[in-house]
């Protein structure tokens, strides 16, 4: 599943990325039209992922937290106390705030696309660590990673769990990984990233995943349609679609869509879209990983040291790597 702020490999050619109505629209008029599962993440859809991270078929959340309390001393010990950490895709804050007692971090960044979230949940944790400054910042950080000064330029760990990485295709990951190291202090080994990735494992695993029993995966992926109507002034109706997903074996990746229930018309503003019966909307791709191909993306990137905990079916690995 996406955390926020990310984007599926055929958005990229949309114009005026900046601008969530300009791009919405452009991928609406597509040829295969796509929305960005960035905007899973209004107030509800942020909601709904909470409730799919506590699914018995969601593994990934439960998982990584296993890894993280398990190996947590080792984890310290390999990225050092007194880090600015700068939790990409924040959400609730609560895998960040798992590992301050071991990472005793100097500042807590959490970036997230959906502000009042992001507020919301700062608010909570600032009570709990009065001591720990915080600095919430909402952005989209898909195509950027300009931080403001007012982020402690030392010893930054990025912090990217829940194998977000995944929603990019290779090429886009490689892209947002430099970004990162770009975004980090020059010389080597001053920074680093803590990253948490997906590895391949059965298909059926990985997609009753997403696709679970209750259908609350379903309601997510809905859901984005609210969202766009809101953002766009369409009228996409959520009963008119169905969730679809599968795992493509040949690409390493989940697969999600919406599928159109029968023919239709989608109206927006100085637009409107016909959907025949089974034409489908991309939402989202989920790429797993092989060991190999964590390492050797971290190292195209400007990363090296590389450090990996496992979990013992292998299913998902945390890696610690520093810039170089």
């Amino acid at each position: 599943m996406a955390q926020p702020a990310l984007i599926p490999s055929r958005w990229e050619d949309a114009p005026d990325q900046g601008a969530p109505q300009a791009e919405l629209l452009a991928g609406l008029a597509a040829p295969e039209a796509v929305i960005s599962p960035k905007y899973f993440y209004d107030p509800l859809g942020s909601k709904l992922f909470e409730a799919i991270c506590a699914l018995p078929e969601y593994y990934p959340t439960r998982t990584e937290a296993a890894i993280h309390a398990t190996h947590q001393q080792a984890i310290a010990a390999s990225v050092g106390q007194g880090c600015t950490l700068i939790d990409l895709g924040a959400g609730n804050c609560a895998k960040a705030a798992s590992l301050f007692a071991a990472l005793q971090p100097r500042q807590y960044v959490p970036v997230d696309i959906s502000a009042d979230f992001l507020h919301q949940s700062v608010a909570g944790l600032q009570e709990r660590f009065p001591q720990l400054p915080m600095l919430p910042l909402a952005m989209d950080f898909s195509t950027t990673l300009e931080l403001p000064a007012s982020v402690d330029g030392q010893r930054r760990l990025f912090f990217y769990p829940g194998s977000s990485l995944g929603n990019f295709d290779p090429r886009q990951a490689l892209a947002f990984l430099r970004r990162v190291r770009a975004a980090l202090p020059p010389g080597k080994g001053d920074g680093g990233i803590l990253i948490g990735l997906d590895l391949v494992k059965d298909v059926r695993v990985l997609e009753a995943a997403y696709d679970d029993a209750i259908g609350v995966t379903a309601s997510f992926n809905l859901n984005v349609l609210n969202h766009v109507n809101a953002l766009t002034g369409a009228d996409f109706n959520p009963r008119d679609w169905r969730h679809v997903s599968f795992y493509n074996a040949r690409q390493q990746r989940i697969e999600m869509y919406l599928e159109a229930r029968r023919d239709l018309i989608v109206r927006w503003p100085d637009g409107r879209r016909t959907f025949r019966q089974g034409e489908r909307i991309h939402t989202e791709y989920s790429h797993k990983f092989t060991e190999q191909d964590i390492l050797g993306l971290l190292e195209q990137a400007g990363f090296g040291n590389c450090r990996m905990w496992f979990d013992q079916r292998r299913w998902f690995a945390v890696c610690h790597a520093q810039a170089r």
